[in-house]
């Protein structure tokens, strides 16, 4: 009971599921295809995030250096300032002795001269330091190098000899 018609079912079977073969063979190499280009895009995607962060690492790392360098730098500078207003505060405890003892010269010289030499005297030393704008001049650190640094080395024993 062959007929044509079964001999070219047959057939069209056989070429039908060769062609079926060749269409899931061709998903297949598409389905492999895209998966290898999805890993490759994956692959570049890692790779560049991976360079992202070596970028950002390197960044970070510059700007620590730099930190650094200015921190060494101000520490320094702290450090020279702080040097500076340690000697400003001995130059002021030395003023004020300075201070202090002409006072105590002005006020023995009240005490024991006659009115004329004590007025014309202490004018003499007001119109030398001018007292008020001198504790202006104090008052204002930047001021306190031009301060004579030698100590004055005047005792009352020595006015009074002369």
């Amino acid at each position: 009971m062959d007929s044509p018609r079964g001999n070219s079912c047959g057939s069209t079977r056989i070429h039908n599921s060769g062609s079926d073969e060749d269409l899931m063979d061709q998903r297949k190499r598409k389905r492999m295809e895209s998966n290898r280009e999805s890993a490759r895009r994956s692959r570049m995607k890692k790779q560049k995030h991976l360079d992202d962060q070596m970028d950002r690492i390197n960044r970070l790392k510059n700007n620590n250096n730099q930190m650094i360098v200015t921190m060494e730098v101000i520490t320094q500078q702290f450090l020279e300032i702080e040097a500076q207003n340690s000697v400003l505060r001995v130059q002021i405890g030395e003023l004020s002795q300075r201070l202090d003892s002409l006072n105590e010269i002005l006020n023995y010289m009240k005490n024991n001269s006659n009115d004329y030499a004590i007025t014309h005297c202490t004018d003499c030393i007001n119109e030398l330091f001018e007292f008020e704008q001198f504790d202006h001049f104090l008052n204002h650190s930047w001021n306190m190098m031009y301060i004579n640094q030698h100590p004055i080395m005047a005792s009352a024993s020595d006015v009074l000899q002369y």
